[in-house]
């Protein structure tokens, strides 16, 4: 699947104006996890310009907060990120988005004569989006979005060894 979904961002650095009074931490902590953090948005709210908003009023908060203070800046930063998209969620009177999201994402891929393939596509997404949370989160960013399993644990503020044995038991080509 990871290399299915279309990138809707390229890479954002922090604008110029906004870099020159940021401290350069935050700027790098910034660039490190936009993308993922916009993308992510996106798939739970089906909006790209909601994902911004959202991404961009989680950074806003995580500057103000001194997020580099806090003992475990990458959880408390991903905690942030989902509470603001299930309170956007609330706000609308919405559900998560990835059923829909994702499924559509992988027709603008397939062929005609892959259609059967969506269909059970939208049943993977509808179990995935049943998942417990963490695990939900775990196989969202590793193979909706593909991000390596090194990587979803920096994201999510855990160690490799908590990603790997607790969430994914069958072995993957997606392991870096």
């Amino acid at each position: 699947m990871s290399g299915q979904q279309p990138d809707p961002w390229a890479d954002q650095a922090v604008r110029d104006d906004l870099a020159a009074v940021l401290p350069t931490t935050f700027v790098a902590f910034y660039s490190r996890q936009h993308k993922a953090y916009l993308r992510y948005a996106h798939v739970q709210l089906d909006s790209r310009e909601g994902a911004e908003q959202v991404v961009e009023d989680v950074f806003v908060q995580l500057a103000r907060t001194h997020v580099l203070q806090q003992p475990n800046v990458d959880a408390y930063a991903w905690a942030a990120l989902k509470e603001e998209v299930v309170r956007r969620l609330e706000i609308q009177g919405r559900t998560l988005a990835l059923v829909e999201t994702a499924a559509f994402a992988a027709v603008r891929h397939a062929s005609r004569s892959r259609f059967t393939v969506l269909e059970s596509k939208l049943g993977l997404y509808t179990a995935i989006a049943r998942l417990p949370e963490r695990q939900y989160d775990v196989i969202l960013l590793c193979f909706v979005l593909g991000h390596p399993m090194r990587r979803v644990a920096e994201l999510m503020g855990i160690s490799y060894g908590t990603v790997r044995p607790r969430f994914l038991s069958a072995p993957v080509r997606n392991t870096e």
